[in-house]
Order: structure tokens, then C-alpha cells, then sequence
């Protein structure tokens, strides 16, 4: 008895006039999405993450079967979700949602009292591994950056050295040294992008016009993909853009977000030229009204309504590395050094941002979303796309 009254004197400590969260309150309010599904095997309700995740209304998914409304399933985990009394976890379960593909974790939980009744999570695998990356980043030593410009001072002094030798050296010699100098530029190069990555230091994020930015990155992607960059050979690429006019300023740091973009449309270049008879990348935005992100890092959920996707129309990440292309030293190139996409998401997590990827199988396309704040007191009405 004594525990129980502990218990609720603990209990009691709410706020006056604040009424305690009933359960589907509690439901409602959770990042990841939760389905439940009664014992006949339909939908009976779900939260609203759940219907961001599936982009579908919860009107739309009520009444129908769960692999109705997530498409087809591996056969081993159709096969378990016929028996209504067992649990189960399913890692790294591809979907197709919305003609796109996800990864994401499953549970599914019978309800002990309910025969038949069961709780289903969905969590998508990119927005958990966004979350451990910033735990990680935030409790990064200093060594590394200590490592780092002590290992690039002798670089210097190799590459002074180089450069003298290839004036004494005979003609057909030089290449040798041109050699050295073009390696230690090479590793130079991954230094100061290992220290970008493991900085935990950023720019505030303030109002910017997201089109000033994307006008820029493809100028520069234009002129590289154009072969006048470093004598290196010209793409046959086409770029197209797909604007919204309307859109307001979106919160972020301006050069950060012009490296962001840099980074996608290069990759996109290259996998479209690799993996397409008319290789071709598109740069969209949009305003998409209501979208809640669960921002697992942040323990909450966050507006993040300004979208910017890159699409090519190249072969696709390899299934065997979609769940890790944001990984550091993860890469599909073999020349590649697995930095480019790591560094992009801490740029987009340090503005407070998140950035997922889809393949739609269909029409054979990759995506690369990256979704923003508003700046505050911006309507979207506002002519963001000028300039």
C-alpha cells in the first residue's frame, strides 16, 4: 500500500490546470510511427508520423490490411505478421512508399488482454542514423584536428621539395615529380575534409533565398561538368530546374548550403552520366504545408517545410549500401573517398535540417531531399525565388 500511495503522490506532481496526456495523446505525440492493427489484420488507427512516413492520410490507411499499404514484403515477414500472437522485429526492411523505397525497422507487438490486437512502429533508418551521427559529432575529441595539422606541415614541406626537384630534374623526369605534388594535393584535400567533418564547431543559420544558392551551385557544377575546370574532360549532362517562384527564405548559413548542393549535384552528375543513355539531373524546391519531421536528435518533432531534391536518372546506390551512403568512407565510386555525403549531413544537421534519399524503381530514379526551416515571419507567398 505504501508503494501504491508513493506512486501517486509522485503522479500528482502536475502543474495545476495541466491535465494529465491520456494514451492516445501519448501516441499522437510520438517520432516515430505507430500503427494499430486489430485482430482482423486492418488498420484500426494510426498517429500522425505515420502518416507522414507512408504519405498517406490516416482516413485513407483505416480499414485496410498492413501489406496492402506498404506494398510488397519480404515473404519471411508476411508470413510472421499472419500469426496475431507473436512479436517481431524486422531491421532494415525495404518498403515502397509513395513509389519510392524506404528502409526502416519494424516491431510488432501483440496486445496482452485484446486477443489478436497488436501494435505496429515504423522507424525510417535514415532519421535514426541522423540521430547517432550528431551524438557522435558533439563528443568529438580535439586529437583528430591536433593529428591533422601536424600530419599536414611536413605535407608542405614534401610538396616545396617536389616542386624544386622538377626544375633540376631532366624532361623526362618531370612527370615524377608532378606526381608527388598531385598526391600530396590529394591527401591535403581529405585532411581538410576530415577536419570539416569532425568539427563541431557552425555558423548560426539565418534568413537566406534558398534559389540564390541553388543558382550558384549549378553555375559552378555547370562550369566543371563543361570540362573547364582543371583540363578535365566535358559531361554530357543535362540539368534541368524545377522552381517554385513563391517560396519564402529558408533558414540556414549560405555558404554551407551552397556546399550542400555542390556536393548532390556533382554526385548526381556523375551517376547519371554513368547509368544513363541521356543522362539528366533535376533540381526542384517546394513548399510542402504541414511536414513534420521527427527529429530524433532533438526529441522532438520540427517544421522543416522547405524541400530541395536532387534527382538523377542514373543506375541507383547499390541496395547493399542505401542504409550507409551517409556514412563516412562509405562510397559507390571506386576512386570515391566516402566523405562527400557524410560532410553534406552534418552541414544540413547543423542548420537544423535533414536529408534523406529514395529510389523510385519505376521511372528509375534517385533522390536526395533535403528539407529546411522557415525563417521566421516568412509567409510562403513571399517571392523567395527572385535574385
Amino acid at each position: 500500500m505504501a508503494s501504491r500511495r508513493a506512486l501517486g503522490e509522485e503522479r500528482g506532481n502536475i502543474p495545476d490546470g495541466t491535465a494529465r496526456p491520456d494514451a492516445r495523446a501519448q501516441i499522437a505525440g510520438m517520432i516515430f510511427a505507430v500503427l494499430l492493427i486489430d485482430a482482423e489484420g486492418r488498420i484500426a488507427e494510426v498517429n500522425q508520423a505515420a502518416e507522414i512516413l507512408l504519405g498517406t492520410s490516416a482516413r485513407r490507411l483505416v480499414g485496410h490490411s498492413l501489406p496492402e499499404m506498404l506494398g510488397p514484403l519480404d515473404p519471411r515477414v508476411e508470413k510472421r505478421l499472419k500469426r496475431a500472437d507473436e512479436a517481431l522485429v524486422a531491421r532494415e526492411l525495404v518498403l515502397t512508399v509513395r513509389e519510392a523505397e524506404l528502409q526502416v525497422n519494424l516491431t510488432v507487438s501483440p496486445l496482452a488482454g485484446a486477443p489478436g490486437w497488436r501494435v505496429v512502429t515504423l522507424s525510417e533508418i535514415a532519421h535514426e542514423d541522423t540521430a547517432s551521427v550528431e551524438t557522435v559529432g558533439e563528443s568529438t575529441p580535439p586529437g583528430p584536428s591536433i593529428l591533422a595539422h601536424e600530419i599536414k606541415n611536413p605535407l608542405s614541406a614534401i610538396r616545396g621539395a617536389a616542386q624544386l626537384a622538377a626544375r633540376k630534374l631532366p624532361h623526362k623526369d618531370k612527370p615524377l615529380a608532378r606526381m608527388i605534388t598531385d598526391e600530396v594535393d590529394r591527401i591535403a584535400r581529405l585532411i581538410d575534409r576530415m577536419q570539416q567533418l569532425g568539427s563541431t564547431r557552425s555558423e548560426p543559420p539565418e534568413p537566406c533565398n534558398p534559389h540564390e544558392a541553388i543558382r550558384s551551385a549549378l553555375a559552378t557544377v555547370r562550369v566543371a561538368s563543361a570540362g573547364t575546370l582543371a583540363g578535365e574532360g566535358a559531361f554530357n549532362v543535362a540539368f534541368r530546374e524545377e522552381f517554385d517562384p513563391s517560396l519564402p527564405p529558408v533558414l540556414a548559413n549560405r555558404d554551407a548550403l551552397e556546399q550542400v548542393l555542390i556536393n548532390l549535384l556533382s554526385n548526381a552528375r556523375d551517376a547519371a552520366v554513368e547509368g544513363a543513355r541521356s543522362p539528366q539531373v533535376t533540381i526542384r524546391t517546394r513548399y510542402v504545408h504541414g511536414l513534420v519531421f521527427s527529429a530524433m536528435r532533438l526529441g522532438r518533432a520540427v517544421r522543416l517545410p522547405i524541400e530541395i531534391t536532387v534527382t538523377d536518372n542514373g543506375k541507383g546506390i547499390d541496395p547493399a549500401l542505401r542504409g550507409a551512403v551517409f556514412e563516412p568512407f562509405v562510397s559507390t565510386k571506386q576512386s570515391g573517398q566516402g566523405l562527400g555525403l557524410a560532410l553534406v549531413r552534418k552541414l544540413v544537421l547543423d542548420m537544423g535540417g535533414s536529408i534523406t534519399h529514395e529510389r523510385d524503381p519505376r521511372l528509375g530514379h534517385t533522390h536526395f531531399r533535403v528539407h529546411l526551416a522557415q525563417a521566421q515571419g516568412q509567409a510562403p507567398s513571399q517571392a523567395g525565388g527572385k535574385g
